[in-house]
């Protein structure tokens, strides 16, 4: 992992006499800065994205229909800015992906069907015992929950709603663009993939305690309820950022992070609680049980890379000297 010492960070690089890493071989700065300018940019970015938020001044809830089109227009500004800062960060490390950028972002053909189902397929595993939570409180069977669902008029008055697409669109493609698609792909070479993974939602987790502002401001609870449940969403949100970037650089493609990220805020955190409490308890805490060891079964062999064509943040780190990543095979 990244270490700070007498010398900054250090690139993580395997020590081979006959080849240098990338940016030392084109003449760029020394390991140490590079990885200061991977630090300085991803911080840039999360403060970017967060401070987009507040351009707008109004004394209105965040949930309010003009607030969030307001904060559409900024967030949505930062974002397709933001891989201008992968940009920069190329030239000023002289690190050289071997890839195109919008490749390196995970904007890619190759393996596109199998990496949008798959990893959506794995988290709907996950969430058996909250999916079968929510099928047994909803009053209507399958075939009429289907009709809603297929039918436009549903559509239609989704897209009309602006929490439902700040929840299931925007937040989920944007954050995954800022927070995955533009930071692993400048600490990767910094911390190596592993530590990337976990090093990188600490970004993600740490730009939703903006919400205490909000909440302190419009006295939404009590002081100690407001930060004990922002430390909750840190650390969920870590967690879950953690796993989005997994399935980020083991597939090499960002649809797979957005539609998992749209379903889980579906989703919701699961009401385990309410499932001690629950009707049919058994059979539903057995299908919590099982969602949760499928998936622990199922996700190597659901992210094999092999499934995915060619990994563009392993050829990245190949060309930066660590050519014996685990996660890219």
């Amino acid at each position: 992992m990244a270490a700070l010492g007498g010398d900054g960070l250090r690139l993580l690089s395997v020590p081979r006499p006959e080849r240098q890493p990338e940016s030392a071989a084109l003449g760029g700065p020394g390991p140490g800065l590079c990885c200061w300018v991977s630090v300085f940019s991803c911080l840039s970015l999360a403060c970017s994205y967060v401070g987009s938020l507040y351009v707008w001044k109004s004394e209105l809830p965040r949930d309010h229909p003009a607030v969030i089109k307001r904060r559409f227009t900024s967030v949505l500004v930062v974002s397709s800015l933001s891989p201008l800062c992968v940009l920069l960060w190329r030239e000023l490390t002289g690190i050289q992906p071997g890839t195109s950028l919008l490749t390196l972002m995970g904007f890619r053909l190759e393996g596109i069907f199998p990496a949008a189902l798959l990893p959506l397929l794995l988290t709907m595993i996950l969430f058996l015992g909250p999916l079968m939570q929510l099928s047994m409180d909803c009053p209507c069977d399958l075939a009429d929950g289907l009709k809603v669902v297929l039918a436009p008029r549903s559509w239609a008055r989704c897209l009309t709603d602006m929490r439902w697409l700040r929840n299931q669109v925007i937040a989920p493609l944007t954050e995954e663009l800022v927070f995955r698609a533009c930071m692993l792909p400048m600490l990767a070479p910094c911390t190596g993939l592993g530590p990337a993974v976990f090093t990188c939602p600490l970004f993600f987790g740490v730009a939703h305690f903006h919400h205490i502002f909000e909440q302190l401001r419009f006295r939404q609870s009590s002081v100690g309820s407001i930060f004990l449940s922002a430390a909750f969403q840190f650390s969920y949100t870590a967690v879950f950022g953690a796993y989005t970037a997994f399935l980020f650089i083991r597939t090499g493609h960002l649809i797979g992070p957005v539609l998992c990220h749209s379903f889980c805020n579906y989703m919701g955190f699961p009401a385990v609680c309410a499932a001690l409490e629950h009707p049919q308890r058994r059979p539903l805490l057995a299908g919590y049980a099982l969602g949760v060891g499928l998936f622990l079964l199922l996700l190597q062999p659901l992210t094999d890379p092999k499934l995915y064509g060619s990994l563009p943040l392993c050829v990245l780190l190949e060309r930066a000297g660590d050519s014996e990543a685990p996660l890219c095979s």
